[in-house]
């Protein structure tokens, strides 16, 4: 099932489901998106596949890893969660209101849009 987190709730979900590895941020959106507006990865490593090419690329993700997809307000990245968990990834989430959530709640310098 995929999980439903609020960018202030991400480092405890990547505690709780990655303990002793580094956890991945897949951002979904367009590269103009990732241009006026990005995330600093802290403690995850952070990768940019616009949601298009996932499927071409899912081949290059561990489905071991615990996963958060990120987009603008969550619903292209809940379909990407959706589609990785269906394709065998079990630690999967949405950061549930995008970076437009991630400005307001985590880091108020990431412009919104």
């Amino acid at each position: 099932m995929v999980a439903h987190i609020r960018p202030q709730e991400l480092a405890a979900w990547f505690t709780e489901t990655a303990p002793g590895q580094q956890p991945l941020v897949l951002d979904v959106r367009e590269p103009w998106e990732l241009q006026t507006a990005s995330v600093t990865p802290e403690g995850f490593e952070l990768l940019a596949v616009p949601m298009g090419s996932v499927p071409q690329q899912l081949a290059t993700l561990d489905p071991e890893r615990a996963v958060a997809c990120l987009c603008h307000h969550g619903m292209r990245s809940l379909r990407v969660a959706a589609f990785l968990e269906h394709h065998g990834f079990a630690r999967v989430a949405n950061i549930t209101g995008g970076i437009d959530a991630w400005a307001c709640e985590r880091d108020p310098g990431v412009p919104r849009y």
